[in-house]
């Protein structure tokens, strides 16, 4: 009777083999998830802003540069300021009204790990009050 060896039974490791085998499945699933989620919380603040910039443009007395400043400042609020980089506003005619389109353009990096990148474009538009 040795004490020094231990038998071991065939299932012996079989934990550490499952755990591995899950979290190859479950880890990619988790950052998926998170990027998609990461990705809809940006294009939503992106809109917000966007539309409240439009809205804000298209009351009396204030023009398109006020309202991407505005759209400026509502994204350096909520998101980090290098997405406030690509607003751009002007005046349009939506079915021969006047108003202002605020568009917004980012690209929203893949959870800072490197990668593919995803491309957003987003629009607000208001119809231009008038005297």
């Amino acid at each position: 009777m040795s004490r020094g060896r231990r038998r071991c039974d065939p299932e012996c490791g079989a934990a550490a083999v499952d755990f591995v085998l899950v979290l190859v499945v479950l880890v990619p699933v988790f950052l998926g998830v998170l990027q998609v989620s990461l990705v809809l919380f940006v294009r939503n603040t992106l809109t917000a802003a966007a539309s409240e910039g439009a809205r804000y443009a298209a009351t009396l007395d204030r023009g398109p540069d006020e309202g991407a400043a505005r759209t400026r400042s509502q994204i350096r609020g909520a998101l980090a300021g290098r997405y406030a980089d690509g607003v751009t506003a002007r005046e349009v005619t939506i079915d021969g009204a006047p108003a202002i389109e605020v568009t917004v353009h980012v690209v929203v990096p893949a959870l800072g790990l490197g990668g593919p990148a995803v491309s957003l474009d987003v629009t607000g538009h208001a119809i231009e009050e008038q005297p």
